[in-house]
C-alpha cells in the first residue's frame, strides 16, 4: 500500500493529535493551572507550598516539575529513537507514552492538598508521555507526505488537535460549569473529573492511528548492545548531518530561542490569568476554548502564507507578533486587555507550531529511514528551551515576586530567535536541502 498523501493515512496521522491534544488543552492550558494554583492557596501560607519537605511558590512548583519532566525527555529520546529506528517499532513506542501519559492524567483524579507529592509526579509523567508521543507521531511526517503537501498535512494535524481538544473542555466545562445536573457536592470533583476524562479520550482516539499507520521498517545499521552510548551516537550521526546544512542549522537554533517563549507560554498563560487576573476556572475556560478556535485559523492562515511568500518570512513575522504579546502582558490589566492578547496568541501559536514542524521536515535528506532520529533531535532542541524557558519563568517570578517580570523576560528569547531568521530569511521556499545549500 502506497503511504505517502493517502487520504485515510493522513487522517489517521491526524487523529493523533486529536486524541493528545485534550491533554495540552485541559491539563497544561486550562483547568489543571486553575485548579492547581486554587487547590495550592491557603489562608495559612498564602501561594506557598511544602513539596517533599521544601517550600516552592506553587506555580513555580509547576513549572519546575515541567521542566524536569522535559529535561527527562531531552535526555532519554536519543536512545529511544535510535531502537525505533534499529528495530523500525516507532509504533510501539508511541503506544508506550501513550499509555503512561493518559493513565497518569487518570491519576490525577485522586488530585487534593493532602496528594500533592502523588500528584505532581502524575502531572510530570502525563508531560512526559505527551512529549514521547509527539516525537514519534512527528517523525512519520516524512514518510505519509511529500515535501510539497507537508505544511498542508501539518497544519491538518494541528487543525484536528484543536477541534478534538476542544471537544473535550466542552463536555468538562458542563462539569465544572453545572455540577449540580449531575448531583455533584464535591467542588473539587468537577476538575477531577476532567483529568479522568483525558486520560481515557488520550487512550481512546489514539487506536485509531495505532491501527492505521504504517509499521517502520529497520535501519539494518549496528546498534550497540550499550544502548546509551548507541543512542547517542545516532544523535551525534544527526547533528553531522545538521553540520553539513548551513541553513537548517541556523534555522534550529533560530527555533531553540523562540521555542523558550512560545512553549513556556503556552504552558503558563492560564496561571498568569489566575494569579495577576484572578479570572476564575469558568473565564479561563471560556478564554482557552476561544484560543483554540483561533488556533485552527492561525494554523491554516499561516500554511497559506508560507505558500505565498516562504516559511521563514511568515515565521519572522510571527515572532514580532510574539514580542509585542510579551511587553504587553507586562502591562495589562484589565480583563479585556486580557482576552485581547489572548486571542492574538491563539492565532499564532498553531502557526508557529505547525509551521516550524513542516518547516524542519522540508529540510530533511530526502528518503531517509532514520526519521525518528531526526526528529528526536528537533524534539530535544525544543524540550531543552521548554526547560529552560520554564526554570527561567519560575525563578524570575520566585525571585521579583511578580509573574509580570517572567512575561517581559520571555520577549528576549523572541527577539534573538527573529535576529537568527532574518539572517536567513530571503530563502522563501527550502523545498528541499539542494535548494538551500
Amino acid at each position: 500500500m502506497e503511504f505517502k498523501n493517502n487520504k485515510k493515512t493522513i487522517k489517521a496521522w491526524a487523529m493523533f493529535d486529536w486524541a493528545n491534544s485534550a491533554y495540552n488543552l485541559v491539563i497544561t492550558s486550562t483547568i489543571f493551572p486553575a485548579y492547581f494554583t486554587i487547590i495550592t492557596t491557603t489562608e495559612e501560607f498564602g501561594d506557598k507550598v511544602v513539596f517533599f519537605g521544601r517550600s516552592f511558590t506553587n506555580t513555580a512548583l509547576s513549572n519546575y516539575a515541567l521542566a524536569v519532566a522535559y529535561l527527562l525527555m531531552a535526555l532519554s529520546l536519543p536512545i529511544f529513537s535510535a531502537i525505533a529506528d534499529y528495530r523500525g517499532n516507532k509504533m510501539a513506542f508511541m503506544k508506550f507514552f501513550t499509555y503512561m501519559g493518559g493513565i497518569a492524567c487518570a491519576g490525577l483524579f485522586f488530585f487534593k492538598l493532602e496528594t500533592l507529592e502523588f500528584s505532581v509526579i502524575c502531572f510530570a509523567l502525563a508531560a512526559m508521555g505527551y512529549v514521547g508521543g509527539v516525537t514519534f507521531n512527528n517523525s512519520y511526517l516524512p514518510e505519509i507526505a511529500t515535501i510539497e503537501e507537508q505544511d498542508r498535512v501539518s497544519a491538518k494535524g494541528y487543525s484536528y488537535g484543536y477541534i478534538g481538544s476542544v471537544l473535550l473542555q466542552i463536555i468538562s466545562f458542563v462539569f465544572v460549569l453545572k455540577p449540580e445536573w449531575f448531583g455533584i457536592t464535591d467542588p473539587s470533583l468537577p476538575a477531577r473529573l476532567s483529568f479522568l476524562l483525558v486520560g481515557i479520550w488520550w487512550i481512546s482516539f489514539a487506536q485509531i492511528p495505532f491501527r492505521k499507520l504504517p509499521l517502520a521498517s529497520p535501519n539494518n545499521k549496528k546498534l550497540n548492545r550499550k544502548l546509551i552510548r548507541s543512542g547517542f551516537q545516532e544523535f551525534e550521526k544527526v547533528w553531522q548531518h545538521l553540520k553539513e546544512m548551513r541553513v537548517l542549522k541556523r534555522f534550529l537554533t533560530a527555533f531553540f530561542f523562540y521555542s523558550m517563549g512560545v512553549q513556556t507560554i503556552m504552558l503558563v498563560a492560564a496561571g498568569f490569568g489566575e494569579k495577576v487576573l484572578n479570572l476564575g476556572t469558568t473565564k479561563l475556560i471560556a478564554t482557552v476554548l476561544v484560543i483554540q478556535l483561533v488556533a485552527i485559523l492561525g494554523a491554516q492562515a499561516m500554511s497559506y502564507l508560507a505558500n505565498k511568500i516562504g516559511n521563514l518570512l511568515v515565521l519572522a513575522i510571527v515572532l514580532v507578533i510574539w514580542i509585542f504579546l510579551c511587553i504587553s502582558a507586562y502591562y495589562v490589566e484589565r480583563e479585556l486587555e486580557f482576552y485581547i492578547l489572548a486571542a492574538i496568541v491563539g492565532f499564532v501559536m498553531g502557526g508557529v507550531q505547525s509551521l516550524s514542524r513542516s518547516t524542519y521536515s522540508k529540510f530533511l535528506p530526502e528518503d531517509t529511514p532514520d526519521t525518528a532520529s531526526f526528529f528526536s533531535f528537533y524534539d530535544v532542541t525544543e524540550k531543552i528551551a521548554i526547560v529552560i524557558g520554564l526554570i527561567c519563568f519560575g525563578y524570575i517570578e520566585e525571585f521579583t515576586g511578580n509573574m509580570r517580570n517572567s512575561a517581559l523576560s520571555m520577549s528576549g528569547f523572541f527577539i534573538i530567535g527573529l535576529v537568527l531568521l532574518i539572517t536567513i530569511v530571503n530563502v522563501k521556499t527550502p523545498d528541499n536541502n539542494k535548494a538551500i545549500e
